[in-house]
C-alpha cells in the first residue's frame, strides 16, 4: 500500500462557519469560492448555453404539435436507462401521446444508433428519433435514418470526432464550439437540460394552457439525473454536484420514483441516509444487471412505473439478476487464474494499456481475466477471444481516471476502420473487431492510453487528506463529512491515514477483516477492511497498523457508532 498526502491549498477564502478541516478538504479539491458550494437548483447552469438546444427544441415542439411518432433510442447501461426513462416521462408531461423507446440488446445489436436499430425504429413508424447517451459517433445509423426520411436529434455527452453525424440537431456539451461550461454532464444530464428547454418553449407558446395541462415540474425527475450521473462515473464538477445533491434530497425524503425506492429497499439500504456512493455501488449495479444478463427494458420499466407493487416485483428480479451476475463471475475466476498462469509479462516494460489474446481464450472468462490483470498491473486491460474464425470479441477493464468507453470512442473517431462494434461505460466495456486488425488496434490502444495516463501514477496509490486529530473522531464530524458531499469521481470522498494500535482482529464473511484499533490519544474505534489478502490477514504477529480510511457511521441493532472504512492496511 502506497499512501500519498494531498497537497494543501490556501483555504482562507472559504466561509468561516465551515468546520476548519472541511474548509481544507474543499480547498484541496479546487473549491476557489463560496459560490461553488451552493447546491440549490437555482445555481444550475442555464440550458441556453448548450449548442444545438434551440434546434432540437424546435423539432420536438413540431413533433408534439403534429403528433409525430417519436422514438427515444437509449443505451443499455444505467446512464442510458435513466436518460431513456427521463425522456419518456418528460414527453408525457409535455403532452406527447405518440412516443416510445428502443434500447439495443447488447447481444444482438451492440452499442448506440446502429443501422439495424434504425430499421427496427422504422418498422415502428418512427418519424423522429431522439438518441440519449449515444449518437455522436453513430455516423452509419444517422445516415440510415436520414435515408428513410426520419428526423434525427442526437443528445449525447461523449467526445465528438472531427466531423459530426448528419443529424438534424445535436445537443452535446462536448461537440466543437459548444460554450456550455460543464463538459462533464452524463447522458441523463444532457437529456434533462433539453427537457428544461422544451418546457420553457412550450410554456412561452401557451401550449400547456391550450391543452389544459399543468406546467410540468421537472424537478420530480432529479432522482433519475442523480442516479445516471453517479452510475456513469462522470466527474462531479460544481454543476453535477448540484444535480446529484438535488436528486439525493428527493430520494432521502421519499419523493423519488417508486422503482428507485424499490431497488433501494430490496438492497436493504435506508433511503433517509443514502449517499452518492450508494447510487454507484448499490442501485447502479442492480439496474445494470438487466442490461448485462437480460434486457435493459426491464430496468427502464422499473424506473418508469408508477405502480409500487410492480416496481417492487421488478426490483426483486433485478436483484436476482445481480446475484446471478456475481455468481457467474465467481464461478469463472478459477478459469481466469489458470489463464493468468500462462501469461509472461515483465512489469518494468509494460505499456500504458494491455492487450491480451490467445486463440484458446474462452469468451466467458475474458472479462474476469481482464479484471485480474488490471488489478495486478494497474493498467487498463483488454482481453480478446474468438467470436468466430475471423472476428474477435474483447472485454475491457479500466482504472480510475480513464473512461474506457470514451477511449474506445476516441480510437473509433481517429481510426474508424479498426473497431467493429463497441459499448460500455467508465470502468468496463466490450468491443469486437476483425482478427486481422488486432495488431493495429493494439498499437493505437497503447498510444491513446499513454496520452490519457502519462501524468497518472500507475500504481494502487491512495491519496490521503492527512491525519485526523483526536477531536475529529466523532459522530458529529462523520455526519458533517457525509452532508458535505456529494462525493464521487473528480471530487473524492475524504480519505485519511494514520498509525493505530491493533487491539483485536478477526475475519467476518470469510474475507473481510474486522478490527478494533486504538488511536494514540487512547480512543478505541471499530474498523473494517473488505476483501483483504488472506495470505496477510489476520496477522497474529501484528500489534500496530498503518491504515488509510474513511469515517463512517455504523448502525447495528439500534446503536449508532463511529466506524473506520479501511481502504488500505499494512502491518508496522
Amino acid at each position: 500500500m502506497h499512501i500519498s498526502r494531498r497537497p494543501k491549498k490556501n483555504s482562507q477564502h472559504l466561509p468561516e462557519q465551515l468546520h476548519p478541516r472541511l474548509k481544507q478538504i474543499y480547498a484541496d479539491r479546487g473549491v476557489n469560492e463560496a459560490a461553488q458550494l451552493n447546491r440549490s437548483a437555482k445555481a444550475l447552469l442555464h440550458y441556453d448555453q448548450l449548442q444545438g438546444v434551440e434546434k432540437a427544441v424546435s423539432l420536438l415542439v413540431q413533433a408534439i404539435a403534429h403528433n409525430k411518432k417519436i422514438i427515444v433510442v437509449g443505451d443499455f447501461d444505467a446512464d442510458g436507462a435513466t436518460s431513456t426513462a427521463l425522456s419518456m416521462m418528460s414527453l408525457w408531461m409535455m403532452g406527447s401521446t405518440n412516443h416510445d423507446y428502443l434500447v439495443p440488446n447488447r447481444f444482438n445489436f451492440g452499442y448506440g444508433l446502429s443501422p439495424e436499430i434504425v430499421e427496427v425504429a422504422a418498422e415502428q413508424q418512427a418519424e423522429v428519433i431522439m438518441t440519449v447517451d449515444n449518437g455522436i459517433a453513430c455516423f452509419a445509423g444517422v445516415e440510415k435514418a436520414k435515408s428513410l426520411g426520419i428526423t434525427v436529434i442526437v443528445t449525447d455527452h461523449h467526445l465528438a470526432a472531427e466531423s459530426l453525424p448528419i443529424a438534424d440537431a445535436i445537443v452535446n456539451p462536448n461537440q466543437p464550439g459548444c460554450g456550455f461550461l460543464s463538459k462533464n454532464l452524463a447522458g441523463v444530464g444532457v437529456a434533462f437540460y433539453l427537457m428544461l428547454a422544451l418546457r420553457a418553449e412550450l410554456k412561452a407558446n401557451g401550449w400547456f394552457e391550450q391543452q389544459g395541462l399543468p406546467v410540468p415540474n421537472l424537478a420530480t425527475l432529479l432522482d433519475l439525473v442523480a442516479l445516471g450521473t453517479v452510475a456513469d462515473v462522470v466527474p462531479l464538477d460544481d454543476n453535477n454536484r448540484i444535480l446529484v445533491h438535488q436528486g439525493l434530497q428527493r430520494i432521502r425524503s421519499d419523493k423519488c420514483r417508486p422503482g428507485i425506492q424499490a431497488i433501494i429497499d430490496v438492497a436493504g439500504k435506508q433511503r433517509s441516509r443514502l449517499v452518492a456512493s450508494d447510487l454507484g455501488f448499490v442501485v447502479g449495479p442492480r439496474l445494470n444487471a438487466a442490461g448485462r444478463l437480460d434486457d435493459m427494458s426491464l430496468g427502464i420499466e422499473c424506473l418508469m412505473t408508477d405502480n409500487p407493487a410492480r416496481a417492487r416485483q421488478i426490483a426483486v428480479k433485478l436483484d436476482s439478476l445481480n446475484r446471478e451476475r456475481r455468481e457467474i463471475e465467481g464461478s469463472m475466476q478459477q478459469e481466469a487464474v489458470k489463464a493468468l498462469e500462462g501469461l509472461d509479462l515483465e512489469e518494468s516494460a509494460l505499456p500504458f494499456g494491455l492487450v491480451l489474446y490467445q486463440a484458446d481464450y474462452h469468451q466467458g472468462v475474458i472479462g474476469i481475466l481482464a479484471g485480474r490483470i488490471k488489478d495486478k498491473y494497474y493498467r487498463p486491460t483488454i482481453a480478446f477471444a474468438h467470436q468466430d474464425d475471423d472476428t474477435l470479441k474483447g472485454s475491457a477493464r479500466s482504472i480510475p481516471g480513464l473512461h474506457i468507453r470514451d477511449l474506445l470512442e476516441e480510437i473509433n473517431s481517429r481510426y474508424p476502420d479498426i473497431i467493429g462494434k463497441f459499448g460500455g461505460h467508465a470502468m468496463a466495456a466490450g468491443l469486437s473487431l476483425p482478427l486481422k486488425n488486432l495488431s493495429a488496434f493494439e498499437h493505437v490502444f497503447h498510444q491513446i492510453a499513454e496520452e490519457n495516463l502519462k501524468d497518472t501514477p500507475l500504481a494502487g496509490e491512495l491519496i490521503s487528506d492527512g491525519e485526523l486529530q483526536t477531536e475529529d473522531f466523532t459522530l458529529a464530524f462523520a455526519l458533517c463529512l457525509k452532508e458535505a458531499g456529494p462525493w464521487g469521481q473528480g471530487f473524492p470522498e475524504p480519505l485519511f491515514d494514520g498509525e493505530f494500535e491493533l487491539i483485536d482482529q478477526r475475519l467476518v464473511g470469510s474475507k473481510h477483516l474486522k478490527m478494533m484499533v486504538k488511536h494514540q490519544s487512547g480512543v478505541l474505534i471499530d474498523a473494517i477492511a473488505f476483501n483483504v489478502d488472506l495470505a496477510l490477514w489476520p496477522n497474529a504477529q501484528c500489534s500496530h497498523v498503518n491504515i488509510a480510511y474513511k469515517l463512517d457511521i455504523n448502525e447495528f441493532r439500534g446503536r449508532t457508532s463511529l466506524q473506520l472504512m479501511v481502504e488500505g492496511v499494512s502491518a508496522l
